[in-house]
């Protein structure tokens, strides 16, 4: 799908936002190492992160060009392999309640069912649609039978999306809507570490996140406002923090990627990982893919956020490669063209699909 300044314009434009992730993505790392020769810190885990979100990125537009349907497919499938083969997804501490090793889980097959979903939307016959939401809706299920209550949940609010994304006529105020979600829930963290939320409510999610989780987020606070220009470092949450020394089996993050961002890289850093995912959402916004693909992707990856802001899931690369590699298969450009899609509005995929 092209605009009507025609498709040249168009790829120059896809062009530009290519540079703008890869110069994004590159500030991400070079910040990384300025804060960690500043305070001596540790980069290697932000920067492998990085490098895991760009070559899952890579390979999903080499891999959405090439097999629209296929390589979605596969990629839900793998995901769902992972997590039931290797159901902890990485060594160390298992800390599952409410969302460490169990967010990570969550996430991969959330962003499972996307690809599910993103793969039904680029089939060109009905009965492989259905088949590919029916994949979905099994990986919702997983979900629930492993025990996760929050995957479950989310897994079927992305399958909903998804068949609702085919009602939209334009993209952008979907998009729009993913982004607004995404601010609302990074920010709850935030209200929790500074006492801003109601009593009652606080208490709810004491119960829900535990208290040791709302602890780890009020000493991150308390790093941020000691130095909210450079943080304290990359990697040195752990050793800073008074709840985290005083715990046995810590991991030494405080399960919170916005927190730990502003504790450990100070407010630039934060500024950064909000610029990468209003990025994506803007690649998803001008992608050539048909907008329920787009926002099917962005449906999931706004899930994701939202694991990621009261959990420690993108600690872990499987998670991050999943995030890369769905953003990119909604964003290739495919060799051939899809099928139009008309499940929801009769009228030419041209008049409702442009964002």
């Amino acid at each position: 799908m092209t605009s009507a300044a025609g498709p040249e314009d168009a790829g120059d434009r896809r062009n530009v936002s290519d540079a703008v992730g890869v110069a994004v993505l590159g500030a991400c790392a070079v910040w990384s190492l300025i804060t960690a020769t500043v305070h001596g810190g540790r980069p290697e885990g932000v920067l492998l992160a990085i490098l895991a979100v760009a070559a899952g990125y890579a390979a999903g537009r080499i891999c959405g060009a090439l097999l629209p349907v296929a390589a979605p497919c596969a990629a839900a499938l793998a995901g769902l392999a992972l997590t039931v083969a290797v159901p902890h997804l990485a060594p160390g501490p298992e800390i599952v309640a409410p969302l460490g090793h169990a967010g990570a889980m969550a996430a991969v097959l959330i962003l499972s069912a996307g690809s599910a979903c993103c793969a039904a939307w680029a089939a060109s016959t009905p009965p492989l649609r259905l088949a590919l939401r029916g994949l979905a809706a099994g990986i919702a299920v997983t979900a629930a039978a492993l025990g996760s209550t929050t995957g479950f949940v989310l897994c079927v609010a992305v399958l909903l999306c998804s068949l609702a994304a085919g009602r939209m006529h334009r993209r952008g105020l979907g998009i729009a809507g993913l982004a607004l979600v995404t601010v609302l829930v990074t920010g709850l963290p935030w209200a929790v570490a500074g006492n801003a939320v109601p009593g009652g409510f606080a208490a709810y999610l004491e119960g829900q996140l535990t208290r040791h989780r709302i602890e780890l987020w009020h000493d991150a606070l308390r790093m941020v406002r000691e130095d909210a220009a450079l943080g304290v470092g990359p990697g040195r949450f752990g050793e800073l923090s008074t709840t985290a020394t005083q715990t046995l089996l810590s991991d030494g993050k405080p399960h919170s990627a916005p927190l730990q961002q502003a504790a450990e890289q100070g407010v630039v850093g934060v500024l950064l990982l909000a610029v990468v995912f209003c990025w994506v959402l803007h690649a998803l916004w001008r992608t050539p893919r048909s907008t329920p693909v787009a926002l099917t992707a962005g449906a999931a990856l706004t899930a994701l956020a939202a694991i990621a802001a009261v959990g420690n899931a993108l600690s872990f690369t499987a998670v991050s490669v999943g995030a890369g590699l769905l953003a990119g298969l909604a964003t290739a450009r495919p060799l051939t063209d899809e099928p139009p899609q008309r499940t929801w509005d009769s009228r030419p995929r041209g008049d409702r699909l442009t964002p």
